[in-house]
């Protein structure tokens, strides 16, 4: 592997070195949004605004079964870099293996977990009849291949610990080609509808898992995949589940709260439905952006913690804070500004697009404050501390929103969509003053 693709993030200057990692990161998350956002415009577009629904209101969903195994991703990504900063080469070659195996085995338990229990879930979550049936079709295409996910997100994650973000994104570049130009062919051709749109999905991420796999079978590096190698290592195997439970079930726990609020949102009609899916699908371009600086501190303070330099780890936290509010406040900025316009990509009908709008003004003027609490509290995470996160984030986000949605909301002149997005830039706040008062008892223990 050419070492000008690796980073040393314990020495040198910290903010050039944060956005060398994190702006091919930010890409490569946008173009792996881009699965999705053709998935959406083009069901929006071409099989009406009931397959825009059905596709759409599967999001949550699909991150609450994927995310305690994408948790294990993150674990693999904190102990490869700790590795890696501490040179410890021997644990990192055994740490590629361990976690490449383990994607596998996520795959296919992933894969039995959402076939079996997709559809219940979302009768739970009062699919509307019209949507549902339609709902199920893709859930269980797009789980029948979550392994091909599990194995690039695994080995993608392997990568990032050492800094390499340059390579997944040409994969994910080559990848999101092929997914549209699928969806285009499987819809408006052969009117697969839904089916089509998940069976690109599938395609392109298999892609872009054989990809990754290439990549790590030809390094001549201490991180080189070997199949004949492939085995849990026991001691690697606990250190990346220390890590990546816990952040799995920060996410879970996210994702079940959005579930609950996606079930009150379906209770409004497919309208909402249809106009929440598709400002979802915008804040998602937000997000990954804002996220791809998240991500830096988690490898950054992963490294240095490694290094054991606590001083320059307190300079990475407040740097990438500052960075997510730059970007997350200059892209919500403008994602407002032209709202109108860009919901109209997603779909023809002025009343969907109204009902977009609706949720992109409660979450436009404050998604900075979603980004720095994640950032937050990944410094915490690579710094050592994987149970904390979860705590405040259960109580400060989770516990929250549900408090505020079976109380607030069910009083009759608050029971309106507007009361529902204000959850979010409400819980946000609490979770992110809670995650800093954390952060600052670690430092004084450090």
């Amino acid at each position: 592997m050419v070492k000008s693709i690796q980073i040393n993030m314990t020495e040198g200057p910290i903010l050039s070195k944060l956005l060398k990692f994190s702006i091919p990161l930010i890409f490569s998350s946008l173009l792996q949004l881009l699965f999705n956002a053709a998935d959406i415009v083009v069901v929006g577009r071409f099989s009406g605004d009931n397959a825009l629904a059905a596709v759409g209101s599967t999001g949550s969903l699909i991150n609450l079964l994927v995310n305690l195994f994408q948790g294990l991703s993150i674990g693999t990504n904190v102990v490869a870099a700790h590795y890696f900063g501490a040179n410890r080469k021997s644990e990192l070659k055994e740490t590629v293996h361990t976690a490449m195996l383990l994607s596998i085995y996520s795959g296919i338990i992933m894969t039995a977990i959402g076939v079996t229990f997709a559809v219940p879930i979302l009768k739970l979550m009062q699919a509307p009849h019209e949507v549902l049936s339609l709902a199920s079709v893709y859930l269980k295409i797009y789980f029948g291949g979550i392994t091909a996910t599990m194995i690039y997100n695994f080995g993608s994650a392997l990568l990032r610990a050492v800094g390499d973000t340059q390579r997944p994104l040409y994969i994910l570049f080559l990848a999101g080609i092929i997914n549209v130009i699928l969806n285009l062919i499987f819809v408006i051709i052969f009117h697969l509808d839904v089916a089509g749109v998940a069976w690109a999905t599938v395609i392109s991420q298999t892609i872009s898992a054989i990809l990754v796999v290439i990549i790590l079978l030809k390094e001549n590096e201490e991180y080189s995949l070997e199949i004949k190698n492939l085995k849990i290592n026991m001691h690697i195997f606990t250190k990346i589940v220390k890590v990546g439970i816990p952040a799995g079930f920060q996410g879970i726990m996210f994702s079940f709260s959005n579930v609950i609020i996606q079930s009150f949102v379906n209770s409004f009609g497919s309208v909402l439905i249809a106009g929440n899916s598709a400002a979802c699908n915008l804040e998602g371009f937000i997000y990954t952006s804002m996220n791809g600086f998240s991500q830096g501190a988690l490898t950054f303070c992963s490294q240095n913690m490694g290094a054991r330099k606590i001083d320059r780890i307190k300079k990475i936290v407040w740097i990438s804070q500052l960075s997510i509010i730059v970007l997350g406040a200059t892209m919500s900025g403008l994602f407002l500004l032209f709202g109108h316009q860009l919901l109209g990509i997603y779909t023809k009908s002025p009343e969907v697009i109204e009902a977009g709008l609706l949720r992109c003004k409660v979450i436009f003027t404050t998604y900075y404050l979603c980004g720095i609490m994640d950032s937050m509290a990944n410094s915490i995470r690579g710094m050592g501390h994987s149970l904390m996160p979860v705590i405040v984030t259960i109580f400060g986000a989770c516990i929250f929103r549900l408090i505020w949605l079976f109380t607030f909301f069910q009083i009759p002149a608050f029971h309106t969509p507007l009361v529902i997005f204000l959850s979010y830039p409400l819980s946000w706040t609490i979770t992110y003053i809670a995650h800093l008062i954390c952060y600052k008892k670690i430092l004084k223990k450090s």
